[in-house]
């Protein structure tokens, strides 16, 4: 199901008020109808991989429970490597088994060697990248013992399938959402405000801005060969604005709609395209991801605490498994090491930490602008590898920027082209820019509407325009959210 569907517009406030109606008062049936509820949220695309879902779910639960009744290290290590083995291996048969047998039958026919390809589709579960990190999560720290193993097995089927953040994270951690299904949830006027504002934020940014971009990117991206330069350019900033809208707003409406149930979710997006070099970048962006990545990956290989080689080297080994981990295809691993390439001189240079604060919401002043600027640009680049169907696309779009005439002639060039609808593009731009401001005076923010401290004026004509664009100029098709596919 999804968030901008019709089905959610009316599965979410029959759930709201049976949830806070029926169920306020007995914490267990509370927690039981959030796990019907998501298991239904979920099998409405395919029920028939909610099997995956209670399958890792029941593993981890048992493997918790018995790591909870060891200390013993062989066989806490045993248990440890069940999970990774099960989890992982599900995860890496549904997502990379086709990519496998295809790289594999491409090697040999570099060698004129034809083997046959399996005739077998496997069929990617949605969210599953998701899930299966937010279980591994509890894992590894109740194995760590950092976390005491869960002995409900409600609230842990829960915390595995909440619907808000099922799908499409945020990615979060046992020892911050778990908890918050043993305590007694409670609802006030400024949650339920909050939480409305936030989901509100989130829909503008993704139908209107990644949406809106859509439809231009899809179809330069589809016609680069004869499409010019400058459209070119234009679609890889436009792609750029589409990926950040569309994931941060599945965030954003995930937050709001936890907390109008009494949950607090992770921040997963700090207006990241306001960065003033790639280590900021990647601090602000898709924050659940990374930070997992640095507590089970980066640290167990050493850190920042080995020598500036195995630093080096532990970069890479994070940049090119997150590259992967967002899909099948070596695009995403040269999208991940191209990022590595950019912060390899702040590392070097001992640069890497320098922004660590959030700058505040006067306009920037040049050397800001430059700074930001440049940094979008790089992200722009390596965007064009995330977008492209496979690496030889990605070199021909470049290439393409360079030989093709720079500037459209209108009579050819545009003809075909949305450009030819010129009010369509000029409120894309309108509305990219519009989102810009109001993210950059709220960036040091929960989220772009978290308003209150603006006069009141300014606060209600922000919402009456936000609701406005959304209504007019919204798509209200059912279209997939990006990162459904990861």
């Amino acid at each position: 199901m999804l968030f901008n569907s019709f089905q959610f517009l009316w599965f979410f406030p029959t759930f709201f008020l049976l949830y806070w109606v029926f169920f306020r008062k007995n914490l267990s049936l509370q927690n039981l109808f959030i796990v019907a509820a998501s298991y239904l949220f979920y099998g409405w695309w395919d029920y028939r991989f909610l099997s995956l879902i209670v399958a890792s779910s029941l593993l981890d639960y048992v493997v918790g429970i018995q790591l909870g009744r060891t200390e013993r290290k062989g066989k806490r290590k045993l248990l440890l490597m069940i999970s990774l083995v099960f989890n992982l291996g599900m995860l890496g048969f549904f997502k990379y088994c086709n990519f496998f047998v295809d790289s594999f039958v491409d090697l040999f026919a570099h060698f004129d060697i034809t083997i046959q390809r399996s005739s077998i589709n496997i069929i990617l579960p949605v969210g599953i990248s998701f899930y299966t990190f937010q279980t591994l999560s509890y894992t590894i720290d109740v194995y760590r013992k950092k976390l005491s193993p869960s002995r409900d097995l409600i609230q842990f089927l829960a915390y595995v399938s909440f619907f808000p953040q099922l799908v499409a994270g945020p990615i979060e951690r046992a020892t911050s959402l778990l908890p918050q299904f043993s305590k007694p949830r409670t609802i006030s006027s400024n949650q339920i405000k909050d939480g409305l504002r936030q989901i509100l934020w989130g829909l503008f940014k993704k139908i209107v801005v990644a949406d809106g971009c859509a439809r231009h990117v899809d179809y330069i991206f589809n016609n680069a060969d004869s499409t010019p330069g400058l459209l070119l350019i234009t679609g890889a900033i436009l792609f750029a604005f589409q990926i950040y809208c569309d994931f941060s707003g599945y965030s954003d409406i995930a937050i709001g709609t936890a907390r109008l149930l009494g949950f607090h979710l992770m921040t997963n997006f700090r207006t990241p395209y306001f960065s003033r070099d790639i280590a900021e970048f990647w601090r602000r962006w898709h924050i659940s991801l990374s930070s997992w990545f640095k507590d089970y990956l980066y640290i167990p290989l050493g850190g920042s605490r080995v020598n500036k080689w195995k630093m080096i080297r532990n970069t890479f080994v994070i940049f090119a498994v997150s590259g992967f981990w967002h899909g099948a295809n070596w695009t995403f691993v040269i999208w991940g090491l191209i990022n590595a390439i950019y912060f390899l001189p702040l590392l070097i240079r001992n640069k890497n930490r320098k922004f660590l604060d959030i700058t505040d919401t006067g306009w920037p002043h040049i050397k800001e602008v430059v700074q930001i600027a440049t940094t979008f640009v790089l992200t722009c680049v390596a965007w064009i590898f995330f977008r492209s169907d496979s690496i030889s696309d990605a070199v021909s779009f470049f290439g393409k920027i360079a030989s093709n005439s720079f500037i459209p002639e209108y009579s050819t060039d545009i003809k075909d082209f949305t450009f030819n609808q010129p009010i369509l593009f000029l409120t894309i731009c309108v509305t990219i820019l519009y989102m810009i401001v109001i993210e950059w005076k709220t960036k040091n923010k929960n989220h772009g509407l978290d308003i209150d401290q603006w006069k009141p004026r300014n606060r209600i004509l922000t919402y009456y325009v936000t609701s406005f664009l959304i209504i007019f100029y919204g798509t209200f098709e059912e279209t997939a959210f990006i990162y459904f596919q990861f």
